[in-house]
């Protein structure tokens, strides 16, 4: 998948830009939280939807694995307010390393390149660095895959299953066109919150449960 976007990092990176943020995502910018908040952009691409937050006053860190496309959004998208990171899902080893949280997790046009078998690890990775009360955005493509990536087939009912099941709140579900008017091809947006009881001890419990490795035992007494 990476090696598919490194061959056409240039031509991507022109198209995504072609189109501004405010089309893309206009049916959820009123679910966005205030300027100030860190947004973590998985799969960041051309870096056309970080440089809107940046510009807008968030703090954004950017994940692209492709190293021809972060080198061209590094170029274009010059704001301080980016930081770039070299990481990918599932893992997300870097950005877990960073012990960094977030108030909002952006994931748009990028899960059908999670294959199904490491899709609740991924979003088991990216709960553990969402503050409490945060949300995240999962982008759903419909339709035929492009045959010069590779890309799992997407469904809305197992990504909100899987969803609760890290302990995520489905807070809103909506469509829309693609906006490159591809003939067949659909998305579904869903919008994802992380509940806060109010004492933080949610957040930490989740991280033990899935990340620490001792006994179960003793996670079961946590509990």
């Amino acid at each position: 998948m990476v090696a598919g976007y490194d061959r056409q990092a240039v031509e991507l990176a022109e198209r995504y830009e072609q189109f501004a943020f405010e089309n893309v995502h206009a049916q959820v910018l009123d679910l966005l939280p205030e300027a100030g908040a860190s947004v973590l952009d998985v799969g960041a691409g051309s870096g056309r939807d970080a440089a809107w937050f940046a510009s807008e006053g968030y703090q954004v860190t950017a994940v692209e694995p492709s190293s021809k496309l972060r080198e061209a959004a590094r170029t274009r998208q010059t704001s301080p307010n980016i930081h770039w990171i070299n990481d990918r899902l599932p893992s997300l080893k870097e950005v877990l390393r960073s012990k960094l949280t977030f108030d909002l997790v952006w994931l748009s046009a990028m899960w059908m390149h999670v294959p199904p078998k490491h899709q609740r690890r991924a979003l088991r990775n990216l709960v553990s660095v969402m503050s409490p009360g945060a949300s995240m955005m999962i982008s759903l493509r419909q339709g035929p895959p492009d045959p010069s990536r590779p890309m799992c087939e997407v469904r809305t009912n197992e990504l909100e299953r899987l969803a609760r099941d890290c302990g995520l709140q489905v807070t809103a579900e909506t469509g829309r066109e693609d906006v490159q008017e591809r003939p067949g091809i659909s998305w579904k947006i869903v919008w994802l919150r992380l509940p806060d009881d109010g004492t933080n001890a949610l957040p930490l419990l989740r991280h033990v449960m899935f990340n620490d490795r001792k006994s179960s035992t003793y996670k079961l007494s946590l509990l």
